[in-house]
C-alpha cells in the first residue's frame, strides 16, 4: 500500500510540474564540465584534428618569433659594429682583412667588394665602381632572403588559420544537428557540446592567426630596418673605394695587401 502511494505521489508530481520535471531531466544530461580540455577529448575526430592543427600553428608562430627576434637583433648590433668601423679613416684592404673570418652580412659587402677589386687587377675607374656596385646588389639581395626566411609562415599562418578554425565551426554545428535529428529532440543536452566545439575552433583560428598577422608585420618592419643597414653598407664601401681612387691610392692599397 505504501508502494502505491508513493508512485501516485510521484506522477502526481510530475503532472503537476512537467516543465520542473524536463528542466531537471536536461541539467542531469548536461555534461558536467565544459572545460576546453574535455570539449577537446569529446569532440568529433575532424574537429580534434583541426584544434590540434591550430595550437601547432600558434607554437610555430611564436618559435619563429623568438628565432627571428633573436637573430636580427643579433646580426644588426654586427651591422652596426661594421659601419663604424667603414666610417672610420679606414681602406678597403684594412676593412677585408678584418671581416676575413666573419660570415655576417657587412663582412660579406665588404669581402665582395674586395675580391672584385683584386679582379680586376687594382686599377681604379669608373667599370670597377659599376662592377662592385653589382656585387653588392647581389650580397644584399641574399642577405635579404637569408635573414627573412620564415617569415612567409607567419603570412600563411595569418591567412589561414581564420578559415581552418570556421571549417570546424561548420563540421561541429553539422555535427550537433546529427545529434538533434537523430535524437529527434531539441533538448539542450544534445545542442549543447557540438556548438562549444564548434565555437572552440573559431577561437583558436584567432588565437593562432592574430598573433601571426602582428609578429609578422613586427618582423617586416625590423627586417626592413636591417636591410636600410646593409645599404648603409654598401654606400660605404662605395664611397671607400671613390675616395681611394680619388686620393689615387687604391692600387698602393691593394699593393700593400
Amino acid at each position: 500500500m505504501l508502494n502505491v502511494m508513493i508512485r501516485w505521489c510521484s506522477a502526481a508530481g510530475v503532472a503537476a510540474f512537467p516543465s520542473a520535471a524536463f528542466a531537471a531531466t536536461d541539467i542531469a544530461l548536461l555534461p558536467r564540465n565544459l572545460s576546453p580540455w574535455n570539449m577537446f577529448l569529446n569532440a568529433d575526430v575532424v574537429v580534434q584534428a583541426v584544434m590540434a592543427g591550430l595550437a601547432f600553428a600558434s607554437l610555430v608562430t611564436w618559435t619563429i618569433w623568438l628565432a627571428k627576434t633573436i637573430e636580427v637583433r643579433r646580426k644588426t648590433a654586427t651591422a652596426r659594429r661594421r659601419l663604424s668601423m667603414l666610417e672610420a679613416d679606414t681602406v678597403l684592404a684594412k676593412a677585408e682583412q678584418e671581416t676575413r673570418e666573419g660570415r655576417d652580412a657587412v663582412a660579406q659587402i665588404i669581402q665582395s667588394a674586395a675580391r672584385e677589386a683584386s679582379l680586376s687587377g687594382g686599377h681604379f675607374d669608373d667599370g670597377l665602381k659599376e662592377r662592385v656596385a653589382l656585387r653588392l646588389e647581389r650580397v644584399e639581395a641574399a642577405m635579404s632572403r637569408q635573414i627573412a626566411r620564415g617569415t612567409g609562415v607567419l603570412a600563411t599562418i595569418g591567412a589561414t588559420a581564420p578559415f581552418v578554425g570556421l571549417f570546424g565551426t561548420v563540421w561541429g554545428i553539422m555535427n550537433s544537428f546529427i545529434g538533434i535529428s537523430e535524437a529527434k529532440t531539441t533538448n539542450l543536452a544534445v545542442v549543447a557540446p557540438g556548438i562549444a566545439e564548434a565555437l572552440l575552433a573559431t577561437a583558436l583560428g584567432l588565437v593562432a592567426a592574430i598573433p601571426a598577422v602582428v609578429i609578422y608585420n613586427h618582423l617586416t618592419r625590423t627586417i626592413a630596418a636591417h636591410r636600410a643597414l646593409l645599404g648603409d653598407a654598401s654606400a660605404m664601401v662605395l664611397l671607400l673605394i671613390s675616395r681611394e681612387g680619388d686620393r689615387g691610392s687604391f692600387r698602393l692599397a691593394r699593393a700593400a695587401e
